[in-house]
């Protein structure tokens, strides 16, 4: 993986800067793939998700990390190490209880030792390719207490809104309204200073964006909003999760931990598929998958050690880990759990959800839900 361009001037820019990167939420909308994975976790375009967003955080000059972590919190730890692989010094902080958004960052912030001026904040399930030494600069020149990265969305009344003055000074924090004065939302990265962080209480839960954002403003804090039109993505639902997914494989979202080149499809070690078969829209095969005759897989993840058979159509869907599809079955808008054995000759359509480890027998399934 490549984490060596934030050395030079952006790496200088940041060298006091350090980073908190919020993992603990168990993922529960994307279930069943989260049922023994946590969401920074799963395979995202050939590698864990936190993979993508610790290559950018290293490649815009940041050094020191540290994970805030609760479910499945082992997961972490063995697979990040301590984060010498992404050129970080990296620590894994588990929660002792759930603490909100808050009482996450100032918990895994009291893990910084040394001189940092400022803590950059992160979500962990947010594909974006906003500049981030930029954020920085933003914070800096506006003299902020907190600087918010806010992007422009087509239908602001599913989120809550983050209207801004004509300098970018952050006016209010709006919950979902049906007439939002603004389109601009937060998207989940932010930048305090060290001393803001230290104040968040500590002991309980504490909702950054409903508590500490909101007291800061009464206070007569300086909040600063960096509006960016870069890419986006919130990867809550497994619908956004294929998007993803399809758009770091294509080259559409940045990241410079793409196990391969740039393409229509993305081909892990191992992985074969039939002559005949096609692969298409971005789709991922991981280890040792078999795509068989004539089958075609379109915009999908299809992950370690599934087998597709013949004549099978896959799109917009996620197969798990060594998931078996019969011959003749179609697959679109699903997700099919690990280790699931669907047979031949079923439609899975419209948001089928196969939890792990089931068997589906040969037509056994024609229809959208739950099983």
């Amino acid at each position: 993986m490549d984490t060596t361009g934030g050395r030079g001037e952006a790496g200088d820019r940041l060298a006091r800067t350090a980073a908190v990167v919020l993992v603990g939420g168990q993922g529960s909308r994307l279930r069943p793939l989260t049922a023994s994975t946590p969401k920074p976790m799963l395979p995202t375009a050939g590698v864990p998700f936190i993979g993508h967003l610790l290559s950018r955080i290293a490649a815009a000059g940041i050094r020191r990390v540290v994970l805030g972590t609760s479910y499945r919190a082992e997961v972490f730890a063995d697979y990040l190490g301590d984060g010498s692989a992404f050129g970080l010094q990296l620590d894994c902080v588990p929660e002792p209880e759930p603490l909100g958004t808050g009482g996450g960052i100032r918990h895994a912030a009291d893990a910084l030792e040394g001189d940092y001026d400022e803590v950059m904040v992160f979500n962990g399930d947010i594909l974006s390719g906003v500049d981030l030494p930029a954020v920085v600069d933003e914070h800096r020149s506006a003299g902020a207490d907190a600087t918010l990265h806010l992007v422009k969305v087509a239908d602001p009344t599913a989120f809550g809104c983050v209207p801004t003055d004509a300098s970018g000074r952050v006016e209010a924090f709006l919950e979902k309204t049906l007439t939002p004065p603004t389109d601009q939302v937060n998207a989940g990265c932010y930048v305090f200073r060290r001393a803001v962080v230290d104040a968040i209480p500590t002991g309980r839960a504490v909702s950054v964006e409903r508590e500490t954002f909101p007291g800061l403003l009464r206070q007569g804090a300086r909040l600063q909003g960096h509006v960016e039109s870069s890419y986006w993505l919130d990867l809550g639902t497994p619908a956004a999760f294929v998007r993803g997914c399809a758009d770091l494989v294509q080259g559409i979202a940045p990241t410079s931990a793409l196990p391969g080149p740039v393409g229509t499809a993305l081909l892990l070690p191992g992985a074969k598929t039939a002559a005949s078969a096609s692969l298409s829209d971005g789709t991922t095969l991981g280890r040792e998958v078999v795509v068989g005759d004539g089958s075609r897989v379109i915009g999908s993840v299809v992950m370690d050690g599934a087998r597709i058979g013949d004549n099978v159509t896959v799109t917009r869907s996620v197969i798990g880990p060594g998931a078996v599809i019969g011959d003749e079955t179609v697959v679109s808008d699903a997700v099919v759990g690990d280790g699931v054995s669907v047979g031949a000759g079923c439609e899975l359509r419209e948001g089928v959800r196969l939890w792990p480890g089931i068997t589906i027998p040969d037509g056994g399934l024609r229809f959208s839900g739950s099983a």
